[in-house]
Order: structure tokens, then C-alpha cells, then sequence
């Protein structure tokens, strides 16, 4: 069975970016070398990848080079930084600004979970109060964690520089201590 996944902010090319996001890495090719081995041993060649914003900042010739060494469908909701990787929009599945991701799952009162797809942290989100999920990139880790929030920040500088499956991400929503807003205990 084919596995979603979530990711952002790669930033592969990034130079700046080692020093921004206290990445690590001693050079670009090693860090985009390590993201690509850790995004390909979790992602399998049919399974989906959703990549919420910055793949890269590579001319549109080495951006293709690296996404064509990436297993998976990947689609792309745009980040502030994606003229490389719209030059190669024929390697995403679609490109979008935001996506409202249904996934099957039986688990959830209705057999479905909703998930809001934004490169961007939002406050609240398209049924937020009945408990959808909302994955965000963009910040690398600086925005403080809400734990009454089913948000979080699903870049790489978060996540060990690999993408999280959806299983993943919904162990770390059961962790945190959201409550229904509208659930009153006194009826």
C-alpha cells in the first residue's frame, strides 16, 4: 500500500541556508546528499509526497537533477522561494497554492482526516474547531510549538532533514492537548 508523506524547506542549493538554519552540514553537497538518502529511505517509488514550499535554490537544470533522484509523487504547495522548482513543474504530480488533503482513515469519526496544506503557519483553518490538521513549513523551527494547536511545522530543520509519513504526523496530533472549542462538559 502506497504511503503519504510530508515535507518543507529542503532549501536544497541553499548556501546561506547552513548558516540561517544552523544546519549541520559542512557544505551544500553534503547536506543535499544527506536529505536525499533520508528522504529515499523512507519514501518508496509510488508512495505520495506532499512538499509544502522551498524545494530549492539550484538553476532550474540541477533543481531537475536532484528532483529526479527523489522517489515518489510529489506535489508541491509554493513556497516564497520556488522559481526553480516551477521551471521543473513537469516533475510535481500539481502545483498550488494551498491544498485541503482528505486521507482515508478509519481512526476518525467520518473515516477521513482533513489536512490543510500551507507554506505558511495559520491561527485557524478550515474546520479547525472539529479537529482537521494543518502542516505548515516556512518558519524552520522558530515559531513556539502550541500543544492546544493540531498544527506544527513539518520542515526539515524540525524533522532530522527527512519527510514524516502520515502516521507520523498523526502520533505527534495525539500528543498534544487539543480540545473541541465548542465541547461543553456542563450540558
Amino acid at each position: 500500500m502506497n504511503k503519504i508523506f510530508f515535507t518543507s524547506d529542503n532549501h536544497f542549493g541553499h548556501k546561506n541556508i547552513l548558516k540561517f538554519s544552523n544546519r549541520p552540514f559542512d557544505s551544500v553537497q553534503e547536506m543535499d546528499e544527506y536529505m536525499i538518502q533520508k528522504w529515499n529511505e523512507k519514501v518508496g517509488e509510488n508512495d505520495e509526497v506532499y512538499h509544502l514550499g522551498d524545494v530549492g535554490f539550484y538553476s532550474s537544470g540541477k533543481m531537475r537533477k536532484i528532483l529526479e533522484r527523489l522517489n515518489g509523487k510529489i506535489y508541491l504547495i509554493k513556497g516564497n522561494h520556488e522559481k526553480s522548482a516551477e521551471a521543473c513543474h513537469t516533475r510535481f504530480e500539481w502545483i498550488k497554492d494551498y491544498h485541503e488533503l482528505v486521507v482515508k482513515d478509519d481512526e476518525f469519526e467520518r473515516g477521513e482526516q482533513l489536512v490543510i496544506l500551507f507554506h505558511y503557519a495559520m491561527k485557524e483553518w478550515n474546520c479547525s474547531h472539529w479537529g482537521s490538521y494543518h502542516l505548515y513549513g516556512h518558519s524552520h523551527g522558530t515559531l513556539q510549538e502550541d500543544e492546544t494547536s493540531l498544527s506544527f511545522d513539518i520542515g526539515v530543520d524540525c524533522h532530522g532533514f527527512a519527510p514524516l509519513s502520515y502516521e507520523e504526523v498523526k502520533q505527534i496530533m495525539k500528543q498534544k492537548n487539543w480540545k473541541p472549542p465548542f465541547e461543553n462538559t456542563n450540558r
